[in-house]
C-alpha cells in the first residue's frame, strides 16, 4: 500500500514533468512556427513587390526609349533648321548685296522682293527652331524625370534582392526548428500518455485497495460489534424467568393436598 503511494507520487511528478516540457515544446513550435510564417510571408511579399517594380522599371524604360527617341528626332530636325537658318543668313547677306550694288530699278526691286522672301523664311525657321527647342526642353525634362524614377527603381529592387537571403535564411532555419521541435513535442506526447496512462492504473489499484481495506475495515468493527449485541439481549432473557418465579406461589396447593395422606393414620 505505502509502496504503491509511493509509485503514485512518483508517476504523478513524471507526468507533471512530461506536461511542463510538452507545453515548453508546443510553445518553442508555435513561435519558429510563426517566425517560418513571417518569413515566408515576407519573402513572398518581397517578391512580389520586386516583381512589380522590375515591371515598373520596364515600363519607364520603354518610357525613356520613346522620349530619347523623340529627343533625337526634334533634335536632328533643330540642326537641320539651324543649317537652313545659316543658309537663309548667307543669302540674306547676298540678297543685301544685290540691292547694294543693283545697276537699275529691276534688278533692286528683285533683290529686295528676295530679301523680303528670305527674312520671311528665316522667321519662319526661327520661329520653328524655338518651338522645337522649347519642345525638346520639355521633353528633356520628362525624360530626367523618368530616368529618376528608374533609378529609384533600380536602387530599391537592388536593396530588396539583398536582403532575400537573409529571409531565406531565416525561412530554412525556421523550418529546420520546427521539424525539431515537432519531433520533440510527438515524443514528449508520448511520455506525457504513457505517464497518465501509468498514473491511472496505479490509482485505479490504489483506489481498489483502498475500497478493499476499507471493506474489511467494516467487517472486523461488525464482527467485534455482533457478540456485544449478544451480550445484551442475554440479560433480558433471564428477567423473564424471575417474573415468572412468582408462578410457583400458586402451586402451593398442591402442597396442600400433601397433607391427605396425615389422614390415613385413623386405621392405626
Amino acid at each position: 500500500m505505502a509502496s504503491l503511494e509511493k509509485l503514485v507520487v512518483k508517476l504523478r511528478q513524471k507526468k507533471n514533468e512530461a506536461s511542463k516540457l510538452r507545453l515548453k515544446a508546443e510553445k518553442q513550435l508555435k513561435q519558429v512556427k510563426s517566425i517560418e510564417k513571417r518569413s515566408s510571408s515576407g519573402l513572398n511579399s518581397l517578391d512580389r513587390k520586386i516583381e512589380s517594380e522590375r515591371e515598373e522599371t520596364s515600363e519607364v524604360s520603354d518610357i525613356l526609349i520613346q522620349k530619347n527617341s523623340q529627343l533625337e528626332s526634334i533634335k536632328r530636325l533643330i540642326t537641320a533648321a539651324e543649317e537652313r537658318l545659316n543658309r537663309e543668313k548667307e543669302a540674306l547677306t547676298e540678297a543685301e548685296q544685290q540691292i547694294e550694288f543693283a545697276e537699275n530699278a529691276e534688278e533692286k526691286q528683285y533683290a529686295e522682293a528676295r530679301l523680303n522672301s528670305i527674312k520671311g523664311h528665316m522667321a519662319e525657321l526661327e520661329f520653328e527652331i524655338k518651338s522645337r527647342q522649347k519642345t525638346f526642353k520639355k521633353i528633356a525634362d520628362e525624360v530626367a524625370k523618368n530616368t529618376e524614377i528608374k533609378s529609384k527603381i533600380t536602387s530599391k529592387i537592388k536593396k530588396q534582392s539583398q536582403s532575400k537571403p537573409s529571409l531565406k535564411d531565416t525561412l530554412t532555419s525556421s523550418h529546420k526548428d520546427a521539424e525539431k521541435f515537432a519531433k520533440e513535442l510527438e515524443k514528449y506526447l508520448k511520455s506525457e500518455n504513457i505517464a497518465k496512462r501509468s498514473l491511472e492504473k496505479a490509482l485505479s489499484k490504489l483506489k481498489e485497495i483502498q475500497a478493499k481495506k476499507k471493506k474489511s475495515v467494516k467487517k472486523k468493527v461488525s464482527k467485534k460489534a455482533a457478540p456485544k449485541r449478544k451480550a445484551a439481549k442475554k440479560p433480558a432473557k433471564k428477567t423473564a424467568p424471575k417474573k415468572a418465579a412468582k408462578k410457583p406461589a400458586k402451586k402451593t396447593a398442591p402442597k396442600k393436598a400433601a397433607k391427605k395422606p396425615a389422614k390415613k393414620t385413623a386405621p392405626k
